[in-house]
């Protein structure tokens, strides 16, 4: 049995009460913090929220790092935060040759009110084009979805969404310079998506929707790569807030090897999950084929938290309350 097959409803709410109650927010490592600052405020509309600087023993081991430190700016668009994290001692550069489905890939997707109007806002900042011929209208079994791919100056990709039968189309209106409405959800390229999917739904509770196989020219055009057919499982949690959504692209396969990126690498995106019950979903996360990073889970004022790699090493980092 796959696991796009049916499955027994009983277990996945067993699942739900002991997983991942939403995504909490993202964690993006920066080059320039200022740099990074200025893109996202200016090119996406996010807004300055907060500052804290990172350190000592429980962030060493919470990164699973040596004398780790870190500056941090908490940004947000919406009802969604951001992290951006510059590293006191930085790791390596988002890996060259860089394409849609190589195995590091996480994009975060930006839901808009306004296509073109949020296009040429990103088009005039320093930003780097994934999709060919600017923003692509997927076809209408997709919900007359607009998209555009694209990375920021450090090499992350993003995405712009313009989604009009989504709830999106019915957000409180917009300054007429603002056409960002806040983060849709994060997508991941996975190589063995049962594999994947066995982690995120019987480890982390999360509930797997109806899955789409992706393909054709606005396909490829959107990814720019050359005849793209591409798996989308999305994944969503009990409480509101982004989904997560697994790329597995059945061709072209990538050109890059896999390789391990390092927590203060550039290509390091976090995702931060929350839940009530961390000990119980960190457990069941490994037993299905998560690996820990954290030395230990660490305890602060705002709760509990340890840090996973999923199958293909993207990064999740598992937030719970103090109990």
């Amino acid at each position: 049995m796959t696991h796009f097959e049916h499955r027994d409803l009983a277990q996945d709410d067993d699942r739900n009460r002991s997983g991942v109650s939403r995504i909490d927010r993202m964690g993006v490592t920066v080059s320039n913090l200022e740099a990074a600052q200025r893109f996202f405020t200016e090119a996406l509309n996010f807004r300055m929220v907060g500052f804290e600087i990172r350190e000592g023993e429980d962030f060493a081991a919470l990164m699973g790092l040596d004398n780790a430190r870190a500056q941090v700016a908490v940004i947000r668009l919406g009802d969604q935060s951001l992290e951006l994290v510059q590293f006191a001692k930085p790791g390596r550069a988002y890996p060259e040759p860089r394409a849609a489905n190589d195995p590091w890939f996480q994009h975060f997707a930006i839901a808009v009110s306004d296509m073109d109007q949020a296009f040429d806002q990103v088009s005039r900042s320093e930003q780097q084009p994934i999709s060919l011929d600017g923003p692509q209208r997927l076809p209408p079994s997709t919900g007359d979805v607009a998209a555009y791919k694209f990375r920021d100056p450090d090499g992350h990709p993003l995405e712009l969404s313009h989604a009009p039968k989504s709830h999106w189309a019915h957000q409180p209106h917009q300054p007429a310079d603002q056409p960002m409405l806040g983060i849709d959800h994060s997508a991941v390229a996975v190589a063995d998506l049962d594999a994947s999917l066995k982690v995120y739904t019987e480890g982390l509770g999360l509930r797997l929707g109806s899955p789409s196989l992706n393909q054709g020219p606005e396909q490829a055009r959107l990814d720019g790569l050359d005849d793209p057919v591409v798996d989308i499982a999305t994944l969503t949690t009990p409480q509101s807030g982004p989904h997560l959504e697994l790329l597995h692209y059945r061709r072209p396969k990538s050109a890059a090897s896999p390789r391990p990126v390092s927590i203060d690498d550039i290509a390091a995106t976090r995702l931060v999950m929350h839940t009530d019950d961390l000990d119980r979903t960190a457990e069941r996360a490994m037993a299905a084929g998560a690996t820990r990073v954290s030395r230990r889970i660490i305890k602060s004022a705002s709760g509990r938290a340890v840090l996973l790699r999923d199958p293909d090493g993207h990064v999740l980092e598992l937030i719970g309350p103090n109990h």
